[in-house]
């Protein structure tokens, strides 16, 4: 390593001891100081690691938590960004601040869509493992064909990565690569002809764009697909669900490969999450046992699910950042069999994309068959929330502009439970608050 190098790194982690030490905080900063003193910093980690890229739009935080989990089994040394700090500010925080492995480590990276050309740049994956591509954040990614053509970028940089995909998605088998594939998927249900509603992402066939069809739905635009026109279709799967035995909203238990599994997050959503987790693990060569006992084991993953204790009320904290996370947030939210309360919190900085349009096709409405006493919405764009609440038909919507009080507004609940489902900035804002209170460990910056 360079001196220019060895100093950006020197003050890169110099930087995160006096965050983390003070105000427990650092999952990007120091990168973006060791960054502004060497931009090229990375290219120095190259050598010491193995690398494993995690991207798509929903899931990757998860996925990647649960896959760290299992390749621990095998892999003594993985490094990886459990904040979900994912942009490469937040990539070159984890490799600045982490000790120098004995013998060459594993780094499952988290990596944001526009962001995974800006790391290949620097590492050569072994592996790249994609989630789901949904629309996101407009103003920042602009429509998904526009997201994957810049995923594309970074994988055609690295053209003897295997490619473990979510073989559900039909756009990530649209395109003809060199890349090794792995697809895993849902393999539970009869096969039938359907189309999905057409409010739905990736509704047309993304190789001759006519309307696609699914012999099943799991949510979304995400199935056993095929197209009636062009004949593109959902490729064989090598790893898949086979049975769903068990889902409820704090966990599910389901068949692999027919050898059954818990998973530690409720929702249909979190299988794939865990399905993309035992498919990397089962690729780099953790056995089927080992996987069982590393879900077993995982711990929560903060504001993914993330339970709260205030007093006698518990707050559930989950993040989201699209009409179809939300969506399948409150799917999940709906299996919960005792009363709860529910919260929208809203901002629309860029850390979040600055338009909120996508709040109007959520299906909040389908929370009203549900008998949920007590709603509110919060944070900065409160009023948005608010009218969108108002137009969908809610009455009495309380409201909080600041999330850090919502620790005080719990008490006010009618039920033992409240799920707060909350963009990234006002997440950040109540966590703080949550830790200043010593009512969780925080850790984010």
């Amino acid at each position: 390593m360079s001196l220019r190098s060895s100093v950006a790194a020197g003050v890169g982690h110099l930087s995160y001891s006096v965050l983390h030490g003070i105000f427990n905080r650092g999952s990007s900063l120091p990168g973006l100081v060791a960054l502004k003193l060497d931009p090229d910093i990375l290219y120095h980690y190259k050598d010491r690691y193995d690398f494993v890229i995690v991207g798509g739009t929903n899931g990757k935080t998860t996925a990647t938590a649960l896959a760290v989990q299992a390749l621990k089994q095998k892999y003594p040394d993985v490094l990886y960004n459990p904040t979900g700090s994912n942009m490469k500010r937040g990539i070159a925080t984890i490799f600045v601040t982490a000790p120098k492995p004995k013998k060459k480590g594993l780094a499952v990276l988290e990596v944001d869509e526009a962001n995974i050309v800006r790391i290949v740049k620097y590492f050569k994956p072994k592996t790249f493992v994609f989630t789901n591509l949904f629309r996101d954040q407009l103003d920042r990614y602009s429509e998904l064909y526009a997201t994957w053509d810049r995923m594309l970028e970074g994988v055609r940089m690295a053209p003897k990565a295997t490619i473990i995909a979510n073989a559900d998605d039909p756009i990530f088998n649209s395109v003809d690569l060199p890349n090794p594939r792995i697809w895993y998927g849902f393999n539970d249900q009869p096969m039938g002809d359907l189309e999905a509603p057409s409010n739905t992402d990736g509704v047309v066939c993304p190789k001759c764009h006519h309307i696609i069809h699914y012999g099943f739905i799991t949510y979304g635009g995400l199935g056993a697909y095929f197209c009636p026109n062009c004949g593109h279709k959902r490729p064989k799967l090598d790893y898949e669900v086979t049975t769903v035995e068990r889902m409820t909203s704090a966990d599910s238990v389901v068949k692999f490969d027919g050898n059954e599994f818990k998973i530690p997050v409720g929702g249909g959503y979190n299988i794939y999450n865990a399905l993309a987790a035992y498919s990397l693990a089962r690729f780099m060569g953790v056995n089927s046992s080992s996987i069982k006992n590393a879900f077993a084991e995982s711990p929560e993953i903060f504001g993914r699910q993330e339970k709260v204790q205030i007093g006698d009320k518990e707050m559930v904290i989950i993040m989201v950042k699209n009409q179809i996370g939300v969506d399948t947030v409150l799917d999940m939210i709906k299996t919960d069999k005792e009363p709860f309360s529910f919260a929208f919190l809203l901002t629309a900085l860029p850390a979040d994309g600055e338009d909120t349009s996508w709040i109007w096709d959520c299906n909040f409405e389908t929370l009203k068959g549900y008998n949920i006493p007590y709603y509110l919405v919060g944070a900065a764009n409160y009023k948005d929330a608010a009218t969108r609440f108002k137009f969908g038909g809610f009455k009495g919507v309380n409201v909080e502009p600041d999330p850090a009080k919502l620790i005080d507004r719990i008490k006010e609940i009618p039920t033992k439970r409240m799920y707060v489902v909350t963009c990234y900035t006002a997440m950040r804002q109540l966590r703080k608050a949550l830790a200043e209170q010593k009512l969780i460990d925080g850790g984010m910056e």
